[in-house]
């Protein structure tokens, strides 16, 4: 009973901190799409051929050879079908540093939005939250990296990786209490990771 109304504190907590829906599809557009969109772990395997193979291939994800014109149409493209495609996220957000734009060549938005767009789409997914953490922190927007990653560590306790990755990132902040605390879940769930212990 504790940890889930923790858990539910922490969410309250973090949609408290977030704009209004109608104001987040203002400036980021409604998650919609004539084909999708498609919630990425669960999406079959016809599903990522068809999208990937037209937009995300290796060239695009190496970003060494576009697809069907820049590269930022083609990510624009697979995060409008899975908003929480991880991989996704992660190479627009090199196309935008690569670029030195806030909004890349070829794509609707830039990474705020992309990343709200995912959390939109299905706030359960970790893996997009710990990679706007992740940003967030190389932003030094630290205020509110904190609180989508005390989110993940409090709604995600049955999942070691999930833990050990909060963990990392709190020592990225040095928020060494959080870390340690983490340390300590990951170790109680039976998990050997050296990397958080070493760099505790």
């Amino acid at each position: 009973m504790k940890r889930f109304l923790t858990s539910i504190t922490a969410a309250l907590a973090l949609i408290s901190s977030l704009p209004a829906q109608a104001d987040a599809e203002k400036v980021c557009g409604k998650v919609t799409n004539h084909y999708g969109p498609f919630d990425y772990r669960t999406a079959n395997a016809q599903q990522r051929y068809l999208v990937e193979g037209a937009h995300f291939d290796e060239g695009v994800r190496t970003l060494t050879k576009g697809k069907t014109g820049p590269f930022g149409g083609d990510i624009d493209y697979t995060l409008s079908v899975f908003p929480n495609h991880p991989m996704a996220l992660i190479v627009m957000e090199r196309l935008t540093e690569k670029e030195k734009k806030a909004v890349p060549t070829g794509a609707r938005y830039g990474m705020d939005c992309w990343f709200d767009r995912a959390l939109r789409f299905r706030p359960d997914d970790h893996v997009p939250r710990l990679l706007y953490v992740d940003y967030l922190i190389r932003k030094q927007r630290l205020e509110e990296a904190v609180k989508h990653l005390d989110y993940v560590a409090e709604t995600t306790q049955d999942n070691p990786l999930a833990q050990f990755n909060a963990g990392m990132l709190y020592l990225d902040m040095k928020a060494y209490d959080q870390a340690l605390r983490q340390a300590h879940r990951v170790l109680a769930m039976g998990i050997e990771r050296p990397e958080l212990r070493d760099r505790l």
